[in-house]
């Protein structure tokens, strides 16, 4: 899909715009400011992509300070928000993670929720309906060409790991994405009836190279060349056109599209780097463990966020693990500043 059809906001992060529109951000603390270690090669990079918004701002800012707290290289790590508010508001963002971090190398993309708009279904949480949520499926045009792999995050997880581990990920020429996979996990309850009765649509699945197994889009690597050259965004939309046109063929938001498009053909990864479903399932949000094994990645998929149990006084146990990377500012003394 053409540049010019996405109109990306590039803000480069160290100009101060005066800005005199209202928009209430919570504020936040400076972070410590993390250096590169010995053995940190100038010429090596690491991209991160996120997206940011008011609502996840604060999980947002802290999965970037655990990024960089846990990483040998942190000054190696580039970070590519994405945002769908206005210009203005996309400065107020910009502010507010430069408070919290002033030297951090980034930079945001405004992203054109009119592209998605009218091929959303509404699925069983409201959040899951948000544009921002289908702005993954973009990143190949949002950012620029030479960005030629990315490592794509929810705004509700942290690292406690390095992430170049996660970054050194090999992807052959067979693969454009890696990720966790869950093949214990029932695949036919991501996609309704309907699709399942209709062999022109679970055909899709009859000629990948290996049984296709849910994974988790909140964490993934992407391979931004290959997914350039076989235009892998126009795959995903397709069927989201299907959804919307043709007949409901699953319910869980941007999940399925990906699912439809890559199961089966995706590179694993080890699943320390995804304990995902601590937020809890689509509808409660109750209170869960950590699946069994090492843990390098922590995520609050589902209806419960770290932040939002702790602010109401009924934190589940893990939430414990989030908050020492809480940079929201209190009034009073801070506890958790002094961490």
């Amino acid at each position: 899909m053409p540049l010019s059809l996405l109109f990306p906001l590039l803000l480069i992060s160290f100009a101060t715009p005066s800005i005199s529109a209202p928009f209430d951000l919570p504020e936040f603390r400076e972070a410590q400011a993390f250096r590169n270690g010995l053995g940190c090669s100038p010429d090596e990079k690491i991209h991160i992509a996120m997206t940011l918004d008011a609502t996840y701002l604060r999980g947002s800012l802290a999965g970037v300070l655990s990024i960089s707290r846990h990483s040998a290289c942190p000054e190696s790590i580039n970070f590519h928000f994405v945002a769908t508010s206005s210009p203005r508001r996309v400065q107020h963002l910009r502010r507010a993670v430069l408070s919290a971090f002033p030297s951090l190398p980034f930079s945001i993309y405004r992203f054109d929720a009119t592209l998605v708009r009218g091929k959303i279904s509404a699925s069983v949480r409201r959040a899951l309906d948000q544009p921002l949520n289908y702005a993954r499926m973009y990143l190949a045009d949002l950012l620029p060409p030479t960005v030629k792999r990315v490592i794509y995050l929810d705004s509700d997880l942290i690292l406690v790991d390095d992430v170049a581990v996660l970054w050194s990920t090999p992807l052959d020429r067979n693969h454009v994405l890696a990720a966790p996979e869950y093949c214990h996990a029932n695949f036919s309850s991501y996609f309704t009836p309907t699709f399942w009765a209709h062999t022109s649509y679970s055909s899709v699945f009859s000629d990948r190279p290996r049984k296709p197994c849910y994974f988790n889009t909140g964490v993934m690597v992407m391979d931004l060349e290959k997914w350039r050259e076989g235009d892998y965004t126009k795959r995903l939309e397709t069927w989201m056109e299907i959804q919307k046109k043709e007949a409901r063929i699953y319910e869980l938001g941007s999940l399925p599209p990906f699912l439809l498009v890559f199961a089966g053909e995706v590179k694993g990864v080890v699943h320390r780097w995804n304990q995902h479903g601590l937020g809890g399932d689509n509808k409660e949000g109750l209170c869960r463990n950590l699946h069994p094994g090492p843990v390098s990645l922590l995520h609050w998929s589902g209806k419960g966020k770290p932040w939002l149990r702790l602010d109401n006084g009924r934190p589940c146990p893990l939430d414990s693990l989030w908050a020492p990377y809480d940079l929201l500012r209190r009034k009073g003394r801070d506890l958790l500043a002094e961490v």
